[in-house]
């Protein structure tokens, strides 16, 4: 497997990390963007695709996907390379040769810059108990192909907001759509729930899942009641489990970056204690830092700006004014 070089690479394709891409192509540098899930977004592509979103300067709401797209777009402008569904294992860097990041597959990246945009790092889903043997097979952990589940009937396990985003993203085109939680009460608004069950959304708790049968996909579910014991039996040709997300910062806290309580330590210029290294995003830690996504979005511009000694030194720092030529 032949490496790959690249000006910047970005480890991490979270609304952050998209966000620099389109930076570093604005700045006129090649760019890659790297991530351990197989769709770019991050938590809003795997979590809360439909949840509207605040914080967003010179939007009063955006929808979760729609930001992701128009995110996308933006860094699309320039030639920007998607690596995803693949896991960033190591880091070589100083400051006399470019920084060597190798893939979970073997794949060597060298960078003149490396831009960290990991979020809350590598998140994995948590497994349904019962799902054994289905994963490919009619259940899945997020939803990122909702004409998929068109005129079929569907069971989505959890009790959170990201449960409650895929029953009402799912419903209009879905057969059916049924939500089962183990508890009474549930972790999503209650503005939320009201909108799902004046839509015909179905509810089961408290109520576990217990086999899921099927030949060559699922066919049906098992649920059954945890106070009773009675089992129900669903139509399920889909089943999606929404139970959260494990997160852990995996390898990269073995990149001998400084880790503050699972963040990264940066100095106001984003810069980490590694040579040619930055972060930006909820997976920074310094003085006064606050966790939201408009933040993380100048902190990226911040990264990729500070870069530019170790990607194009005759540029300089300042990038120019955007709303000038931006080529």
């Amino acid at each position: 497997m032949s490496p790959i070089s690249t000006d910047v690479l970005i480890v991490g394709a979270g609304p952050t990390g998209l966000y620099a891409a389109y930076y570093a192509g604005f700045r006129g540098w090649s760019t890659m963007v790297l991530d351990n899930l197989p769709e770019a977004g991050g938590q809003i592509t795997a979590m809360y695709p439909e949840k509207d979103i605040f914080d967003v300067a010179g939007f009063p709401a955006v929808r979760g996907r729609v930001l992701v797209q128009e995110l996308k777009a933006q860094a699309d402008q320039f030639p920007t390379q998607y690596l995803l569904g693949q896991q960033a294992v190591s880091l070589e860097s100083s400051t006399d040769a470019p920084a060597v990041v190798t893939t979970a597959g073997g794949q060597e990246i060298h960078a003149k810059a490396v831009v960290i945009t990991g979020g809350i790092g590598s998140f994995r889903p948590r497994p349904l108990p019962a799902g054994g043997g289905w994963e490919d097979r009619g259940l899945a952990f997020f939803v990122p192909r909702p004409a998929e589940y068109a005129d079929k009937d569907v069971v989505i396990v959890g009790g959170g907001d990201s449960a409650l985003d895929w029953a009402l993203m799912l419903q209009p085109t879905a057969k059916s759509i049924s939500v089962v939680h183990r508890r009474d009460k549930f972790r999503a608004h209650g503005s939320m729930i009201t909108k799902a069950q004046d839509l015909g959304v179905n509810f089961y708790t408290p109520h576990e899942v217990t086999a899921l049968r099927g030949d060559e996909s699922v066919a049906e579910i098992e649920i059954t009641h945890k106070k009773d014991g009675a089992i129900t039996v669903l139509p399920a040709d889909a089943v999606v489990a929404a139970l959260g997300f494990i997160a852990n910062i995996g390898p990269i806290a073995d990149w001998g970056l400084e880790i503050q309580k699972r963040r990264i330590v940066v100095e106001t210029d984003m810069s980490t204690n590694v040579p040619r290294v930055f972060a930006a995003g909820d997976i920074t830690v310094y003085p006064g830092k606050v966790p939201l996504l408009s933040v993380g979005f100048g902190e990226a511009a911040l990264a990729i700006n500070n870069a530019a000694p170790f990607v194009s030194p005759d540029l300089g720092i300042f990038p120019g004014h955007s709303s000038g030529d931006a080529n």
